[in-house]
């Protein structure tokens, strides 16, 4: 994969909060309008994009008062719930410019943690993708407690990118990219361009985190990056207090490239076929079985018989009549729902489910077949 970023199809871009929100808690417009037309570029030239932001608390606290004191958890929610609305309408003013429409997502580590919350989550994104909609989306810290939340949208962005199987990351930071050392307080720190591997060589060049810590730093960026390339996404980690940070990247920039050996889609299957535990089992008849050897979906049709108990997400194998294994995969519809639409037409699933699922019983991209 290569580093560069007008050749990804669907980018992630994270924001910190320094980036968006002054001190004093004012927004900064010049600087999201320039994002904006950033993001307008990218999309025109046909490639997705998702914004993960910070700035809430920030944005919240100069409207209740807060600024200028250490909060306690319950007035950090507060000041999250306050400046989530001016954050959201800041997008929404400077992509409606651009005719974007934004659509906001709040999301705690369960909703990417918990199977059944990561699938209605990962279904509503791509949903908004279809509509040509932007999502914007940002730890819902007006709920998550400190044993519970994330700590940083740098992980955020990467359980994100890893729930969507988004092939860019964009880390805008305020420094440059990753050091051999601290370039602050170390004359000899030089600059990593790129990095195809997380060892413990480059994870020491994060240094520790300072007493306190909990947010930012490099030292979650590079946690990040394991997550990112573990999901066979690559990512890059870029100065963006300048206007148009994306433009920037693009024109040659000095930014630090994380590159994964696998793409997005090869990384979940080969999660798929080798580190789940099958709940139960489709056998298919002779038609399916040949069908998703030439790269179909599984359709409920070619399902002859339906065995176990799980829920929708859950994985399960699909065997011939033979008994054989030729394939495993993740199930759209519970054990009890599966074995209703067997051997029917997709089209008839509404009228015996009483609801519209998917067509398929396994979509392709969520299958592998052995």
């Amino acid at each position: 994969m290569s580093a560069t970023l007008a050749l990804g199809r669907r980018l992630i871009v994270k924001i910190g909060s320094a980036l968006l929100v002054e001190e004093n808690g004012e927004i900064k417009h010049t600087w999201l309008d320039a994002l904006a037309e950033d993001v307008v570029r990218c999309r025109r030239r046909g490639q997705e994009v998702l914004i993960v932001s910070s700035g809430a608390i920030a944005a919240g606290r100069r409207q209740l008062g807060l600024v200028g004191r250490i909060l306690k958890l319950e007035e950090k929610q507060a000041a999250a719930a306050a400046g989530q609305i001016r954050l959201a309408h800041a997008f929404q003013e400077a992509l409606a410019k651009h005719g974007v429409s934004v659509a906001q997502i709040l999301l705690t580590p369960e909703d990417t943690e918990e199977r059944r919350r990561h699938l209605n989550a990962r279904a509503t994104l791509e949903t908004l993708f279809g509509f040509g909609a932007l999502p914007v989306v940002n730890e819902n810290d007006t709920v998550a407690t400190s044993e519970i939340r994330f700590g940083d949208n740098d992980r955020l962005a990467a359980r994100v990118a890893q729930m969507i199987s988004a092939d860019t990351l964009v880390l805008l930071s305020d420094i440059d990219g990753l050091y051999t050392g601290d370039p602050h307080g170390d004359a000899t720190a030089r600059h990593v361009p790129v990095v195809r591997e997380i060892t413990a060589e480059i994870a020491a060049m994060a240094g520790k985190a300072p007493p306190g810590y909990s947010s930012g730093g490099m030292v979650t960026k590079l946690v990040a990056a394991r997550i990112a390339l573990g999901a066979g996404c690559r990512m890059v980690i870029a100065k963006g207090d300048s206007l148009g940070p994306l433009r920037q990247i693009e024109d040659g920039a000095r930014c630090t490239w994380f590159l994964p050996s696998s793409e997005p889609r090869t990384a979940r299957k080969r999660w798929i076929a080798g580190m789940l535990n099958p709940a139960g089992c489709f056998t298919v008849d002779d038609g399916a079985a040949a069908a998703l050897r030439r790269g179909t979906s599984l359709l409920p049709a070619g399902v002859v018989a339906v065995d176990g108990t799980f829920e929708r997400g859950d994985p399960v194998l699909v065997r011939n009549r033979a008994g054989v294994e030729i394939g495993r995969g993740l199930s759209a519809y519970s054990a009890d729902d599966a074995r209703a639409i067997a051997g029917h037409k997709s089209s008839e699933i509404e009228a015996i489910l009483g609801y519209r699922g998917r067509d398929e019983i396994i979509h392709r991209d969520e299958l592998v077949v052995s």
